[in-house]
């Protein structure tokens, strides 16, 4: 199977991340904040040690990391508290996963907010004037950016978008489920807010730990409560950081993972897994590109990136082409890849595409498999 879906998570994983998520859970397998014997002081070490190591990646020292199961329940737990807050207009990029969008629509739905696309041209250019221009016109209490597309791959310019958002007084968020330990951001930044992380994808840890890092000068209230081993006779949520938003048992296996993936992240250095995937992107584009029948969506010289690229097959549909590649052993995506808005935005909604995504180990072998599929549909057209 050559794989081609690392946009839905990563794979494979370096070979240090499955082996000492072996190795520490048999040999530290314990519940952390539960009980001061050796078991659990290890696995609270372990989880010091990971916050430590995504601060260094993402040069927040300052400020707080919080995990949570999936970037999905950490974007929810940030959008709805600051909703709670009291935030009313809203701005998104047009790009947004349903995390965010189903999230913000269940609000609007009942009246409690405005959401607001934010101005990008035809050819996937934030045009900041024409943003200035809407956070004029209705101040922004509130601006939600993926950095990369999940879709199309197109980064956004946050540093830029922030830094106008906040001279509205507004909090800003970053989903940076595509692109954390893969897009160099400097998310100590005092124009960030939160930055949403997601352990599986492009940190190339293990599925089920993802999180957030969050200014913790920004106050906003639980919305989801439960044990957390401290403060257990109070039955409030502690106001305490992380232990307000860590309610429950974390997952510490997968926290093992995602310390020894983000320990390779360090020696391979971000520059060159960032490269690395460039290079494959460019292979990715240069091979889709020689088939007549195919159509790339949204690639243009001007903007910048990740390793994601969308298409359609005139001929056949999205999710008719996924079968096919499966029978080629090609995984893929199609459809809507759970991002709407991207595709009504792009003109390829309801269809949708046919999503390639590579990684730092996507191999020649991998796009000779690749091109072998590609031929053998090209002979069936």
């Amino acid at each position: 199977m050559a794989y081609f879906d690392n946009a839905a998570t990563t794979y494979p994983k370096p070979d240090c991340v499955y082996d000492f998520m072996d190795s520490f859970y048999r040999s530290s397998g314990a519940n952390a904040g539960r009980g001061n014997y050796k078991l659990a002081q290890s696995a609270g070490a372990l989880i010091g040690d990971t916050r430590k190591k995504i601060q260094e990646l993402l040069h927040c020292q300052a400020k707080q990391v919080v995990f949570e199961p999936t970037a999905t329940i950490a974007l929810n737990i940030i959008i709805q508290g600051i909703i709670e807050k009291g935030a009313v207009n809203i701005y998104i990029s047009p790009f947004e996963h349903n995390a965010v969008t189903r999230t913000l629509h269940h609000f609007e739905e009942q009246g409690k907010i405005k959401v607001t696309q934010l101005t990008v041209s035809k050819d996937m250019v934030y045009d900041l004037e024409k943003i200035r221009y809407q956070f004029d016109t209705v101040k922004p209490d509130f601006v939600i950016v993926s950095h990369a597309s999940n879709v199309f791959g197109l980064i956004a310019p946050v540093e830029d978008i922030f830094a106008l958002a906040k001279k509205y007084e507004a909090i800003t968020l970053v989903d940076m489920a595509q692109t954390a330990g893969l897009v160099d951001l400097n998310v100590g930044l005092t124009t960030i807010d939160f930055a949403v992380f997601a352990g599986h994808k492009t940190l190339y840890g293990p599925t089920g730990i993802s999180g957030f890092v969050m200014n913790p000068s920004v106050k906003f209230p639980a919305v989801i409560f439960g044990g957390t081993g401290y403060e257990s006779a109070n039955q409030d949520m502690p106001e305490d950081l992380p232990q307000k938003y860590e309610m429950g048992t974390l997952n510490i296996a997968g926290i093992a993972g995602l310390n020894a993936a983000l320990g390779w992240s360090a020696q391979v250095t971000i520059d060159a897994i960032r490269e690395k995937e460039a290079e494959n992107r460019k292979k990715l584009i240069d091979l889709l590109s020689r088939y007549s029948y195919i159509k790339i969506i949204g690639n243009y010289d001007s903007c910048n990136y990740v390793g994601i690229v969308s298409c359609i097959i005139e001929e056949i549909s999205s999710d008719s082409a996924g079968p096919v590649f499966d029978r080629c052993g090609i995984a893929v995506r199609t459809g809507l890849q759970c991002a709407p808005l991207a595709h009504q935005f792009m003109g390829t909604f309801p269809a949708g595409t046919i999503r390639f995504s590579v990684s730092y180990f996507t191999t020649d072998k991998d796009f000779a498999e690749l091109e072998e599929a590609l031929d053998y549909i090209d002979s069936e057209l």
